[in-house]
């Protein structure tokens, strides 16, 4: 059949594609209506945020000579270092963040280290406006600090609850990457609760995880939700290149709400403590242990006199929950221990010997920290049943690991080896049963079940860590 202009046919053809186009046209504008609109919440939202620069201590200049006394080099020393008044001084270097006005007198949050070390720290409006900030304290295990400005009637934010976010939800930030004041970025929450070690290998804060693009000189500056309500604040990202890559870090407000109201009031912040050392639970310590699937946090530590030792709690328990709330990775204990102030009580449910148990906690004020788990490598050798040859604890470890009892690891092989235990470990408890000789050690292993995972305590180093190990089946 041929088709020609005019035609029947032709034109059936044509009111066909028409009809098509009004309907794609028609879909297309209704999903650009299901997106969300930023144009009035920016408006609204911007003139609360601000950009922050910091000057840090001057340091000694150098001689404005270049290498091999360069005039090209005196040139550039003096077009990006110029000289003030002769005082033999290099500009004090500058730092830049972001950070938003929670209270009409002047309170300003942001991060920590946007402003660690700042000998003045300058706070820039949205209206020009430049004012000198005060710190009125700070928070290095959050990366939170609260800023104090002289104004009143000044624009300020809305406090949502990052507790009733949502994974998926639509956000946005505000804030001055790379000195562009007022850049608007935006996406979705990616994840909830993720757990950033900080230097010290701890983690204190229940992190946003989403893909809000963040860059140099968002630290400090809001997250908003579409109600135009703060719910976190921009902290770090996940990067190989230095650049964003997808994965951007906020705090939530909840935390933050809670670590500015103590820094108003008294400077300092209070933590909660626990008094243990914990460690992940993985599939095979869970069988070890009788739990039907990898969760909770494993103690492999209880220090003397601390809260926990006092509530009862035990090495080789596994807490399960605190106040009630599901402990599915060990990561998110110390963050929920961490929100209660010292002397607060606490119910802890515990898995000791495959028995689920309760016990009230008095929780502890964090001062130092504790100890820290270190990661098991591998080892070789040979022996019994489970590769494992032990001597006694010579007591020059007992006092230099802190030790009460066990057995040293002298040689390892097969299941052991495979395990990761070294010699020169400390063994302490074995399948949940506490190692005071070796004798009690070899009547141990052979009682082991065999053909499945047991647990460990081992002290490495003055750090103790369980170690799943497969018992062979014969």
């Amino acid at each position: 059949m041929t088709l020609r202009p005019g035609s029947a046919p032709f034109n059936g053809v044509k009111a066909f594609f028409l009809l098509l186009a009004m309907v794609l046209g028609t879909a297309q504008v209704a999903q650009a209506r299901d997106l969300p609109q930023f144009a009035d919440l920016v408006e609204e939202l911007t003139p609360a945020v601000v950009s922050i620069t910091t000057v840090q201590a001057q340091r000694p200049r150098p001689s404005q000579r270049g290498p091999g006394g360069s005039e090209q080099f005196d040139d550039f020393f003096r077009r990006f270092f110029p000289p003030e008044g002769g005082s033999g001084q290099f500009p004090a270097p500058q730092s830049l963040g972001s950070g938003f006005i929670i209270s009409a007198d002047g309170y300003v949050l942001t991060n920590n280290h946007v402003i660690d070390g700042a000998q003045e720290i300058i706070v820039h409006l949205w209206d020009r406006r430049e004012l000198t900030a005060e710190v009125v304290g700070t928070d290095p295990r959050s990366d939170l600090a609260l800023l104090k400005v002289d104004g009143k009637g000044l624009p300020k934010v809305r406090i949502g609850s990052s507790e009733k976010l949502r994974v998926g939800e639509w956000v946005m930030a505000i804030g001055s990457p790379f000195r562009f004041d007022y850049s608007v970025t935006a996406g979705i929450v990616s994840a909830k609760e993720r757990s950033l070690p900080d230097q010290d290998n701890q983690s204190y804060v229940p992190f946003i995880q989403t893909d809000v693009a963040i860059n140099p000189g968002n630290s400090g500056g809001p997250l908003f939700n579409m109600d135009g309500e703060v719910i976190g604040i921009n902290s770090q990202i996940y990067t190989r290149s230095g650049g964003f890559m997808g994965l951007s870090f906020a705090i939530p407000i909840d935390v933050a709400v809670d670590v500015a109201d103590q820094l108003k009031d008294g400077g300092d912040v209070s933590r909660g403590w626990l008094g243990v050392v914990i460690q992940e639970v993985s599939r095979d310590l869970a069988e070890g242990f009788g739990l039907d699937r990898p969760q909770g946090a494993l103690v492999v530590r209880v220090f003397d006199g601390g809260p926990a030792d006092k509530a009862g709690l035990k090495e080789g328990d596994i807490i399960t929950a605190f106040n009630g709330k599901t402990i599915g990775l060990s990561s998110e204990l110390p963050a929920m221990v961490g929100r209660l102030r010292a002397g607060s009580d606490a119910v802890l449910s515990v898995v000791r010997n495959g028995r689920s148990i309760k016990l009230d906690v008095e929780v502890g004020e964090l001062a130092g920290a504790a100890g820290q788990v270190t990661q098991s490598d591998n080892g070789s050798a040979s022996s019994n049943l489970v590769g494992l040859t032990v001597g006694p604890l010579p007591e020059a470890a007992q006092d230099r690991f802190d030790v009460d009892a066990g057995v040293q690891v002298t040689a390892v092989s097969g299941p052991a080896a495979a395990a990761g235990i070294r010699p020169g470990d400390i063994i302490t408890l074995l399948n949940n049963r506490q190692v005071n000789s070796v004798d009690e050690f070899a009547t141990i292993v052979d009682e082991l079940p065999r053909g499945r995972s047991i647990a460990v305590l081992v002290v490495r180093g003055g750090n103790a860590t369980f170690i799943p190990l497969r018992v062979p089946a014969e």
